[in-house]
């Protein structure tokens, strides 16, 4: 019979160092700015309109924009265009000098 070793407890409220806490700020905000800029993307592409065939009305405009911009986030998220990262390293630059 194997014994398994007994993990140690989980380390509670680790603190990161904090260059790795504003490198994640400064990727979450490229990565925002990206997503905001795909969002216009897609709606510029027609994307976003409304369709007769599905009834249109109020409410489909209304949320159009939601659906543009959680469509954004995802392409974000799946690696999207590369403009986050380059706008990363442009900030990292600046923030570094």
């Amino acid at each position: 019979m194997t014994l398994i070793p007994a993990l140690p407890a989980p380390q509670s409220n680790v603190t990161l160092p904090a260059y790795v806490q504003e490198d994640g700020k400064l990727r979450a905000a490229a990565e925002q700015l990206e997503a905001t800029f795909l969002a216009e993307m897609l709606k510029s592409a027609g994307l976003g309109t409304p369709r007769d065939s599905y009834g249109g009305g109020i409410g489909e405009e209304q949320f159009g924009s939601f659906l543009l911009e959680a469509q954004a986030k995802e392409i974000v998220a799946a690696g999207g265009i590369g403009l986050a990262e380059a706008l990363f390293e442009a900030m990292k630059v600046r923030m570094d000098a």
